[in-house]
């Protein structure tokens, strides 16, 4: 008896292959489309087009994504709403085919940042917003990325299921943006789909971690304030203390300003930065002739932090607002290096 599933993704595979060969001659060379879901500030889709896929649209609800994806990728089609009120097949009249989806759903009610408070099946369930467009784009690949905690929700399994329903093989993997260049300890899952093939075990790019130092600033660009200042909150002096006492007078360290921190609160800038939030979490403390001197990191740091390069521009709303959009994004150069060893690309 023949194998028809078999021969679907034979017929599959050398169609695929033949369109990309028609393709190549009016795309200069980049035969990879994508569709980027989710997409905030546009990390996912930076790293993509350094791997040679070409962005033709995003969706995002917030207004401030839209601006700043914008400024970056001014020739895709942007939608500003939420995915769940948009029909796949309507923007696949207006974009046409692709071949990589990519998207960030909500980890807000996922993460472990969240503490006890309330989670939002709402929130989660829009992962299956991935299988809706899946469903309809029919992409070669996909891949998915959230925090490691999305794994722990009751409906995990079967939304995983959905997506292996309409014939993707899956491969679930924890990766660590310090090992692919990126000057911060940020570990992220990412679920990497190939209609027509297993995809690749994801290999790290980089074998040295990156420090905090290489991002921040020391120049006086950035003005410092006394660490000992009146109005100083009582943990964040215990938490320079304990470095201080640790460390021995160091000349810099990094503390937890804002937020809870299971490691003491502090951290060497030897080190590559801990996890960024979408809160302004982390103070530079330096060593001044008497005393110690403290100020917040800033955006073009966190920036730096994130694996953004200087020209991916980041020029709207507040300082509060540009923190929230760096805290949500995808690392460029993990993106880059996972769609160039899932597609084969070689840029």
């Amino acid at each position: 008896m023949p194998n028809w599933n078999l021969a679907m993704r034979v017929f599959d595979l050398v169609t695929w292959r033949l369109a990309m060969l028609l393709a190549s001659d009016s795309t200069n060379g980049t035969c990879l489309r994508g569709l980027d879901l989710f997409c905030g500030v546009g990390g996912s889709s930076r790293g993509a087009t350094l791997a040679g896929v070409e962005m033709v649209a995003a969706i995002d609800i917030w207004k401030l994504a839209k601006e700043s994806y914008r400024d970056n990728f001014p020739t895709a089609r942007f939608y500003e709403t939420a995915c769940e009120d948009l029909e796949p097949a309507e923007i696949r009249k207006e974009v046409g085919d692709i071949d990589v989806l990519l998207a960030s759903p909500e980890c807000t009610s996922h993460t472990c940042a969240k503490g006890s408070a309330r989670r939002s099946e709402k929130s989660r369930e829009t992962a299956f917003q991935v299988t809706r467009f899946a469903e309809c784009f029919l992409p070669r690949w996909i891949i998915v990325e959230n925090v490691v905690h999305m794994r722990s929700w009751r409906r995990y399994a079967s939304w995983i299921k959905s997506l292996r329903h309409i014939g993707y093989s899956i491969r679930q993997q924890v990766l660590n943006a310090a090992d692919f260049g990126v000057p911060q300890s940020r570990r992220r899952l990412f679920i990497i789909c190939d209609r027509l093939a297993e995809p690749p075990l994801i290999k790290p790019t980089s074998r040295i971690r990156r420090s905090a130092s290489t991002i921040i600033d020391k120049t006086t660009i950035y003005p410092m304030s006394p660490l000992k200042h009146p109005r100083r909150a009582k943990a964040t002096l215990a938490r320079a203390s304990r470095a201080i006492d640790e460390l021995g007078a160091p000349e810099q360290f990094l503390i937890v300003y804002y937020g809870s921190d299971a490691a003491g609160g502090w951290q060497k800038i030897e080190s590559p930065l801990r996890t960024i939030t979408t809160l302004d979490r982390f103070a530079y403390i330096q060593r001044d002739v008497d005393d110690y001197s403290m100020r917040m990191l800033q955006v073009p740091e966190l920036k730096r932090a994130m694996g953004f390069g200087a020209d991916h521009l980041l020029d709207h709303g507040t300082r509060r607002d540009k923190i929230k959009l760096l805290g949500n994004a995808v690392c460029p150069p993990v993106m880059r290096a996972l769609v160039r060893q899932l597609t084969g690309t070689s840029r």
